[in-house]
């Protein structure tokens, strides 16, 4: 299916089926397929952009409904899809076209739900590996992407050390804190304890009232206090605070577009994500990168601090850190493009 999309060049997104796959607990899904977003000229060099938890394919998007970095990629702009043709893949175990626990057993005839195997940030990493394979794509220039976008960059640079040139790892550290476990547990817990979760035999998400508290939840630790003050500067309409109304806004706008059993999914790959598992800890593996390393942290990120991102690039043979002003917090990578974007013009 071709998009309308906001340059020239054909955007194109569709799935691609990569077979059966066996997951690391060595559970194997059958006729699994990835969906994905691919966008300019085909002979020009890769970049494989990774999503966020909440994201997906669709980094670019149409003049009508734009991608999550759209502003960043594009005609002119610092990932310049004249220069560089973009692949965004939904990831293993997502909820937008992508096999995950809304997709259909092929063996039951019934939706996975909670029956899908336990999936990790590096099978989300294979997975995207066996496509671009099949893809034809040998190799890539660069891999980038955001907090679970981020850890997928991270587990790229190891499992195959010799497939692209440089990683840009924004908002994620080589490992989830306790702090960060704590807060995506809070959420779980909410999903899970509500009586019309079932198990994860829910009808739909609009019955999920402790999915809509999950978002919320997420949403206090993705942006700062001074952001929110500067906001919502304690603003009413006399039945309730403005920061209530956007925050019951957000849980709402979640039941629309994202299945709550691939939340729970994906937030138990990100409390498992760490590179150094099974590679003598981080610090060891961090010395294991070839690709040059490019790690950028926000200002008042929460979830994946500074202190952490800056340590981690002490490690790699190449590697440069930046650190970027902002009241967004976690969230800057997704904004004031402006800030941040000359370092991918500069090192691409």
């Amino acid at each position: 299916m071709s998009l309308k999309n906001p340059t020239s060049q054909p955007l194109v997104s569709k799935t691609i089926s990569i077979g059966s796959f066996t997951c690391e607990s060595g559970e194997q899904l059958e006729q699994v397929e990835l969906a994905y977003e691919r966008f300019g000229p085909h002979d020009a060099p890769v970049i494989l952009v990774c999503h966020a938890l909440t994201g997906n394919h669709l980094a670019i998007g149409s003049r009508e409904e734009p991608g999550w970095w759209a502003g960043l990629i594009g005609e002119g702009c610092p990932i310049d899809t004249t220069k560089y043709q973009i692949l965004t893949f939904n990831v293993l175990g997502g909820c937008h076209g992508s096999t995950g626990p809304a997709s259909v057993n092929p063996k039951t005839g019934k939706k996975y739900r909670q029956s899908f195997p336990k999936v990790t940030i590096r099978d989300m990493v294979h997975a995207q590996h066996k496509a671009l394979q099949l893809l034809g794509i040998r190799g890539v220039k660069a891999v980038a992407g955001g907090s679970l976008g981020g850890m997928q960059t991270y587990e790229w640079g190891l499992l195959y050390p010799d497939f692209m040139e440089d990683l840009f790892i924004l908002a994620a550290t080589p490992y989830l804190s306790d702090y960060g476990i704590a807060f995506n547990h809070i959420g779980a817990r909410a999903i899970k304890s509500d009586p019309s979760f079932k198990q994860g035999n829910y009808e739909t998400n609009q019955q999920l009232n402790g999915f809509e508290i999950a978002r919320m939840t997420g949403m206090v630790t993705y942006r700062s206090r001074t952001l929110f003050e500067k906001r919502f500067d304690r603003s009413n309409e006399g039945t309730s605070y403005d920061i209530q109304s956007y925050l019951d806004y957000q849980g709402d706008k979640i039941k629309q577009r994202f299945d709550a059993n691939s939340y729970l999914y994906l937030l138990e790959a990100m409390n498992n994500h760490d590179i150094g598992r099974d590679r003598q800890g981080w610090k060891t593996a961090a010395k294991m990168y070839k690709a040059t390393v490019h790690t950028i942290s926000f200002e008042h990120d929460l979830l994946y601090p500074e202190q952490l991102i800056r340590k981690f690039a002490e490690y790699p043979p190449d590697a440069s850190h930046h650190h970027i002003p902002t009241d967004y917090g976690h969230d800057g990578f997704l904004v004031e493009f402006d800030r941040w974007s000359s370092i991918f013009s500069d090192q691409l």
